[in-house]
Formats: structure tokens, C-alpha cells, sequence
């Protein structure tokens, strides 16, 4: 105990000592450097305060609030009947100005503090644009599509190939442009949707469809829901294409490929899965409306409310400081196998709708 309160006192005076020093070396520096000091000082402060600012999540977009707005935006004078697809594709329009147009804006290539140093606010932009990709190109491949007529929407077709542009790169050209770019495709979509007399935009609102698109839903949360719980480990990685080829069937069980998540990613996962989490409830409030004879028809309305119900938990306060990483039942909480349980608990209930639509 003497020992401990020795090191105590010994550490306390050492930097006692030398914030004298440096209090005395910056009293005796010339006027200039003082100001630049203090200055640079001023910068950091203030660059950690817009940081915790820019951190914030947006509020997320009610499908209502996104039907009117480009309805406004598009002088369109509100229709008596809401054509099928557009509370889908006005809800994904919203989410990609809320990306862009968000407390700091698009931060992902941005090369200056304090954007520079954020790394969860980044990775949630990611999740979010994540599930624009998926949902636009779900737009242009299916539900723009039937059996009968092939032909690829020529908007949808441009708006995906703007939003699978890089997501990092802050000039020539900037991720920003190629993404407004993007919007603008889907609301020439979108007019055409609104506009009853144009017969060249589609959207097919039946239960293969609505089925298309949840298959791709359930695919992108079990390929979250494995990189959650890889939190958690060492798990083999049981794919066999992985293993090296001359590596003989001993050695591959005795050694196995490890997957494990590395300590200073989880926390990336973790936001991006929340980012990806928060549009998907937005989205999927938009296809319920524009499904929404199918999922009574199916009766299938409660399955598909229990998607958004179990989705929602996601986006709970985080009031720790800190991504946590605890193992087992330990004293330590672990948030990425907290957050893979309700996704994993969202997939359960979209096999269950999926198995509503397609019954006969």
C-alpha cells in the first residue's frame, strides 16, 4: 500500500514539474509564438466540440413527411390516389439528401478536422448508403420489372451507377456530386411515377415482388448479423474457397481460418450496422405503404410490422463511451452481440412474412 502511494505522489509531482516548465518556457517565448499556441489550442477545442455536433444521428424520415416533400419539390399537386411506388422511392430520396444534407454534411472524405478525425459517423454514413445501394438497385432489377417487360428504367439505371460510386473520394469527382446526381435520376422516376397518364415509369406492388426484395433484405442483415457476432471468438471460417489450396486436411483442421473482428473495428461494424439499421426501418415504412393490399391479402401485415418492431431497438441510446467488447456472461456488456440479436431477430420475422407471401 506505501508502495502504491509512493508512485502516486512521485507521479503527481513529476507532471506538476513539468507544467511548471512548460507554463515558464511559453511566459519567456516570443509574443508571436504565444498567439500561435493558443491559437492551435482554440482550433482543437473548437474542432472537438463541431465534432461531438457532427456525431449526432439525424432524425429519421416518416414516409409521410418524404411524400410530401417531393411533392412540393416537383410542384405536383398531391394525387387523390397515391400512386404505388412512390412513398417507396420519395422515402429513399429523403434518406439520400438526409446523407448529404445532415449536421456537417457528408463526412466520409473529408480531409480536414474535425470530419478528418471522426471514425463512427463515417461508418453510419456507410450503413445508410449501403441500403440505398440495395434498395435502388432492388428498384431498377425487380420491382420496376415483371415477368412480361425487361426493359431497365433508364433513371434507375443512372441513379444506381451514381450511388456505387466511391464513397471516399472529396474531389474529381466528389463523392457529393456523383450522389446528387443519383437524386435527381430518382426523382425523374419519381415524376414519372405521379404523373397517371405516363406509362413508361413501373412499379410492380405484387407478392413475388415484395418477396424479391425482402430476400435481399434478409441477405444483407445475416451478412451483418456474421460480422456482429465475429465480435466474438476465434471462429473458424468454415469456407472452404478460403483455405489455402495446398494446405492438406490436418493442417486445416488444426489451424482453421480465424475471423475475429480486431479490436479496433468493432466499433466500425457496429455503426455501420446501425446506420444500415436506420434506413432500412424508413425504407421498409415506404414499402409498406405501397404493399399494402398485398400484405393484407396475404395476411401477412402483422409479420412485416414485426420486421420494423424488432428493427427498432437499434437505434437505442448508446450510453457508453465506448463500443464494448465483453465476453460470455461476463461484467462487460458486449453492444455488437446485442445489436446481431435484433437483427437476427428482424430475419426471423422476414422468413415468416416470406413464407405468407408465398403460400397459395
Amino acid at each position: 500500500m506505501n508502495l502504491l502511494k509512493q508512485l502516486w505522489v512521485r507521479s503527481i509531482n513529476r507532471v506538476r514539474d513539468e507544467y511548471e516548465e512548460t507554463q515558464s518556457d511559453v511566459v519567456r517565448a516570443p509574443p508571436i509564438f504565444r498567439w500561435v499556441l493558443y491559437g492551435i489550442i482554440a482550433y482543437l477545442f473548437c474542432a472537438i466540440c463541431v465534432g461531438i455536433y457532427w456525431s449526432s444521428v439525424p432524425s429519421a424520415p416518416s414516409f409521410r413527411e418524404s411524400i410530401q416533400r417531393q411533392l412540393v419539390d416537383l410542384k405536383i399537386t398531391p394525387p387523390a390516389h397515391l400512386p404505388k411506388g412512390v412513398a417507396t422511392s420519395s422515402t429513399l430520396i429523403s434518406l439520400s439528401e438526409i446523407l448529404l444534407e445532415k449536421s456537417g454534411g457528408y463526412i466520409a472524405n473529408d480531409i480536414f478536422p474535425p470530419g478528418l478525425w471522426l471514425d463512427d459517423m463515417p461508418h453510419w454514413e456507410l450503413g445508410v448508403l449501403l441500403q440505398i445501394r440495395d434498395t435502388t438497385q432492388m428498384l431498377r432489377t425487380s420491382l420496376s420489372q415483371s415477368n412480361l417487360n425487361h426493359q431497365l428504367d433508364v433513371d434507375l439505371q443512372r441513379a444506381e451507377i451514381r450511388f456505387n460510386f466511391a464513397n471516399n473520394s472529396w474531389s474529381f469527382p466528389a463523392t457529393e456530386s456523383q450522389y446528387l446526381s443519383g437524386i435527381e435520376h430518382l426523382q425523374k422516376y419519381n415524376l414519372r411515377l405521379l404523373q397517371a397518364n405516363n406509362s413508361e415509369a413501373q412499379f410492380y406492388a405484387d407478392s413475388p415482388h415484395l418477396n424479391d426484395y425482402l430476400v435481399g433484405v434478409e441477405q444483407r442483415l445475416k451478412n451483418m448479423s456474421q460480422r456482429l457476432t465475429a465480435s466474438v471468438g476465434p471462429n473458424i471460417n468454415t469456407d472452404s474457397a478460403a483455405m489455402p489450396v495446398k494446405q492438406d486436411d490436418s493442417k486445416k483442421a488444426a489451424n482453421g481460418l480465424y475471423t475475429k473482428t480486431p479490436w479496433l473495428q468493432l466499433d466500425d461494424v457496429f455503426y455501420e450496422a446501425r446506420g444500415s439499421s436506420w434506413a432500412l426501418i424508413a425504407i421498409l415504412q415506404g414499402i409498406e405503404v405501397d404493399f399494402s393490399d398485398v400484405l393484407q391479402t396475404k395476411n401477412a401485415q402483422a409479420s412485416f410490422d414485426q420486421i420494423i418492431r424488432e428493427l427498432k431497438p437499434t437505434q437505442q441510446t448508446v450510453y457508453s463511451p465506448m463500443i464494448m467488447n465483453g465476453d460470455g456472461f461476463g461484467f462487460v456488456a458486449n453492444h455488437s452481440l446485442e445489436m446481431a440479436s435484433y437483427l437476427a431477430r428482424a430475419q426471423a420475422a422476414i422468413a415468416d412474412c416470406r413464407r405468407q407471401l408465398l403460400a397459395p
